[in-house]
């Protein structure tokens, strides 16, 4: 058993998705394709890549489409017979390797972040003095081996992945009325924002609160920074999270070429 084994990773899964309307009427963001798998499957593969096995998917709008998934994921990934007469299933092989422990929570069709977490910490955090949360709609090749390691190490109640990703647009100096220098995708320099897979321990809850109006990157992460208690591990590595149409684009292809960097 890794020693992450039960180690709670939470998973932020309950938003709209507005700004992808086209891809998100039907479902949530988080079950929508990168390859012929959700962008969820996506992150908890790279997860259980670093001996993390147990999930707590905080859910929401449209949840019905994460349960179906789950419920159904042995004959969706497997060969089976179902007698329709007695609705009897046989899966006849598990043709996968994910021995992921999947708790579905539904959070409230319209909480923020942190109110998620609260009310399913509140339920699901078990005996862990840690656990992780991340968001349903960001990738990343980052090494959560090193991030836990480092977090555990420093003793604060929070860590943070800082990623500075490419700007959508391309930046250039002038001289004059000339271009000197000219990058398509700068990244932001000595600027980091927040990347999500994030590590806290168990009193970090004080800084939440089960009311649907708390915001996790409001308040508590405003506190938790004033009183001294959220650090931050830089990556330096590929980020990219799926807030657009573009987004989606550029994930796809970088899966359909075979050159995606968090391919577990």
């Amino acid at each position: 058993m890794s020693e992450f084994d039960q180690v709670p990773v939470f998973v932020l899964c309950g938003g709209q998705g507005t700004r992808m309307a086209e891809e998100t009427e039907w479902r949530p963001k988080p079950m929508v394709p990168i390859g012929d798998k959700p962008v969820l499957w996506h992150i908890m593969r790279w997860y259980r890549r670093h001996g993390f096995r147990r999930f707590v998917l905080c859910t929401g709008y449209k949840s019905e489409a994460i349960k179906s998934y789950f419920l159904n994921y042995a004959s969706l990934n497997s060969d089976f017979t179902i007698r329709l007469a007695t609705n009897e299933l046989t899966v006849h092989s598990v043709d996968h390797q994910d021995d992921w422990e999947v708790t579905i929570a539904h959070t409230g069709e319209t909480a923020m972040t942190g109110a998620r977490i609260a009310r399913a910490a509140a339920r699901y955090l078990g005996a862990s003095e840690d656990f992780a949360v991340t968001y349903g709609d960001g990738l990343t090749d980052a090494d959560l081996v090193e991030e836990f390691r480092f977090h555990r190490g420093h003793g604060r109640a929070g860590t943070v992945l800082g990623v500075h990703p490419p700007s959508r647009f391309g930046a250039f100096e002038t001289a004059g009325d000339r271009v000197s220098t000219f990058v398509e995708k700068p990244e932001f320099g000595d600027k980091w924002v927040n990347g999500g897979y994030f590590f806290f321990r168990r009193r970090m809850l004080d800084y939440l609160e089960a009311d649907e109006a708390c915001v996790l990157e409001q308040t508590p992460l405003a506190r938790l920074a004033a009183d001294g208690q959220l650090m931050v591990h830089r990556h330096h590595g590929f980020w990219q999270c799926m807030d657009t149409r573009r987004d989606l684009d550029l994930l796809n292809g970088l899966w359909a070429r075979g050159a995606a960097p968090w391919k577990a």
